[in-house]
């Protein structure tokens, strides 16, 4: 008796998925980057530090983590782990530079 009919590896995700995440990835860095390009337009215009921060979080955030995942792809000396912690630190530093702009004075 054989088992179930299977259409792809079940370690691999399908190729649409690796695509899907693949696109929305650079979208969200694309999309981060114009969100902190404007919030530091804001912050010239009108010399606030709250914008200054969320200019920094954004890119922090969203950025910072793309260029270090193509940083892992293109230079083979530079590990997962090394990539992930960097790219986890960024993510929560650009998170908490949003929140401080938030909760600081205007």
């Amino acid at each position: 008796m054989s088992g179930p009919i299977q259409l792809w590896d079940p370690a691999l995700p399908p190729e649409w998925v690796t695509t899907f995440v693949q696109t929305t990835d650079i979208l969200s860095a694309l999309i981060g980057l114009f969100i902190a390009y404007q919030a530091y337009r804001g912050y010239r215009r009108n010399d606030s530090r709250p914008m200054l921060f969320i200019a920094v979080g954004f890119a922090l955030a969203l950025a910072v983590p793309f260029v270090l995942l193509l940083l892992y792809v293109a230079l083979p000396f530079v590990s997962e782990s090394l990539a992930a912690v960097l790219s986890q630190a960024s993510q929560l530093c650009g998170l908490l530079a949003i929140l401080y702009a938030l909760r600081m004075p205007a």
